[in-house]
């Protein structure tokens, strides 16, 4: 029987000791944080890990303050072990673990498995089957490990810290998934999760995605969740626990990666995955809801815009202080079929009243360089109450070095807990105001860092049908 059959015969291998562990120890754990195993051992630490910590190193009896034995048959029963070994003595140590020690989940850090070799894989194999065998949680190999609220089991830097109000991130790739926490820290994105899954032949996408569908809690569960993969070996597993999950209100984006044949062997030599085809991922996505997404960046930005009120329409007023940023964003908004429509009448007369002079309220909405935030203020009050062809608004706003921003963003957070339509920023000045914006992002606001790629993710989050000229967008 093949270990995928296998895997569909079985429950998802996920339990509470890889989630919530009462005890954890790092085998191969280190004085030196400059290596995976020191910087493992330095992040649980000051992840602030509640339970029994404890590591195994021949050369030590104490590792940063933690007790460290020297042989794994001395260590006390645990729960989750994380391994940054040699992969060749993996094998070994999770069957005495598992065996032994009453171990019931495993965070394989070690490379040399299945995407470098036939010698590995067989490794990986048996692996496997030991964790099958005692019913074992196993996440990796060749990954950085595994992030929740109660641990920080990774050994990378930065690393974010878990609020129920961020994102699950799942991912094949533990680079991507690292830069995609380090892009969080300008973006504003948070982090409820983060699944280092590596070469995904326990653990995969589809496992993942099935534990949250079947445990899904709505008083405690986020319902945002981004992914990179690489690997889908069950495309009709993944399927059907992703509609499950959007239709109980989570919403979901991911990146498809391989799609080349060049990729594909990129892909191959990475985790060890296999040719998915292209076009066969379109499908399975939008079948599933799964909002398709084809950078890191892009992922970000809608991970971001699942942290907001949901786009209901797709009629956006655009203000900014500055007229190119303005002209960029709603070029981007109608290549993808939104909707910006020309204020006119009554009313914009009488918002234009209380700008200054030469500043344009057709939209885009320019204040000027010079603006104040009353007037600002005035605008979005405008957009949200008096104009009633608009469903959302997205405020592109940098600074001219005249002054700090502090009040201007004083207004985008009072506004955003107010407004019913939603307020989508984007900061370009991350120097000039680096600052009042971190303290901005610091409230959970998110700043969408670009025009183009701000407005490229909307159309997608609001179903809009690209192709849509300039002229039908502004008319």
């Amino acid at each position: 029987m093949s270990s995928i059959s296998k895997r569909q015969q079985i429950l998802t291998m996920i339990n509470r000791q890889l989630l919530n562990p009462a005890s954890i120890v790092v085998i191969g754990g280190s004085q030196d944080t400059r290596k995976p195993g020191g910087a493992l051992v330095k992040n649980l630490i000051q992840g602030n890990f509640q339970g029994n910590l404890c590591v195994v190193n021949p050369r030590e009896d104490v590792v940063q303050g933690v007790k460290s034995y020297r042989d794994v048959k001395d260590i006390p029963n645990t729960e989750l072990a994380i391994l940054v070994v040699a992969s060749k003595h993996c094998p070994a140590y999770v069957e005495y673990l598992a065996s032994e020690k009453g171990v019931k989940a495993f965070v394989i850090i070690s490379a040399g498995f299945s995407e470098l070799s036939e010698e590995g894989a067989i490794l990986e194999a048996k692996i496997r089957a030991i964790c099958y065998k005692y019913g074992c949680s196993l996440i990796g190999p060749n990954c950085i490990g595994m992030i929740t609220a109660n641990y920080c089991g990774a050994f990378t830097a930065p690393n974010p810290v878990v609020c129920p109000e961020g994102v699950d991130l799942i991912s094949n790739s533990g680079g991507i998934a690292l830069y995609i926490v380090e892009m969080g820290k300008i973006t504003g994105l948070r982090f409820n999760s983060v699944w280092s899954i590596g070469n995904a032949k326990y653990t995969g996408i589809e496992d993942v995605l099935q534990y949250m569908d079947e445990n899904f809690d709505p008083e405690k569960d986020v319902r945002a969740k981004i992914l990179y993969i690489e690997s889908i070996t069950d495309p009709e597993r993944l399927l059907r626990h992703a509609k499950s999950l959007i239709s109980k209100g989570c919403r979901i984006a991911a990146v498809k990666s391989g799609s080349t044949l060049s990729g594909a062997r990129a892909t191959s030599h990475h985790t060890g995955s296999l040719y998915f085809d292209d076009k066969q991922a379109d499908e399975l996505f939008r079948e599933a809801g799964i909002v398709r997404c084809y950078s890191r960046q892009e992922l970000v930005v809608m991970g971001c815009l699942f942290s907001l009120p949901k786009i209901e329409g797709n009629r956006f007023a655009i203000i900014t202080q500055a007229g190119g940023l303005g002209v960029l964003t709603a070029d981007a908004l109608c290549k993808g079929g939104m909707q910006v429509p020309e204020l006119k009448g009554e009313v914009a007369d009488e918002l234009l009243g209380k700008l200054h002079k030469g500043a344009s309220v057709s939209n885009p909405i320019d204040v000027l360089a010079t603006g104040t935030v009353e007037q600002l203020n005035e605008v979005i009050d405008y957009c949200e109450n008096r104009f009633d062809d608009i469903d959302a608004m997205i405020v592109s706003y940098g600074s001219a070095g005249l002054e700090p921003l502090d009040d201007i963003f004083e207004v985008l957070h009072e506004k955003s807990l107010v407004c019913k339509k939603p307020i989508i920023t984007i900061f370009p000045s991350i120097f000039t105001a680096g600052r009042e914006m971190e303290e901005y992002l610091a409230k959970g606001h998110v700043n969408l860092l670009d025009e183009e790629l701000a407005a490229r993710c909307v159309v997608r989050v609001a179903g809009a049908v690209s192709g849509s000229s300039g002229q039908e967008c502004l008319g």
